[in-house]
């Protein structure tokens, strides 16, 4: 797998708390969208970690083509 499958095809909005740290996952296959549950072992894409500054809803991308990752970009639209 070369392209990351598409898990959904627009953001997923999540609270994160300050300070807390998160894995986002790049593959597209984790049951646990949008972080990862470790599907990602089945191909070449790794988590991205990701340390939540201030608690606050943050929009993450859920379809793994964002330019800004882990948030979504709008790349979605494009697909």
């Amino acid at each position: 797998m070369s392209e990351p499958h598409v898990a959904q095809r627009g953001p997923l909005a999540v609270t994160v708390e300050a300070g807390k740290e998160y894995w986002w996952c790049r593959c597209g296959l984790s049951q646990s969208q949008p972080f990862c549950d470790g599907s990602h072992r089945v191909g070449p894409f790794r988590p991205l970690r990701f340390r939540a500054l201030r608690s606050e809803t943050l929009y993450f991308c859920a379809c793994k083509h964002t330019a800004s990752p882990p948030l979504c970009d709008g790349s979605h639209k494009r697909l």
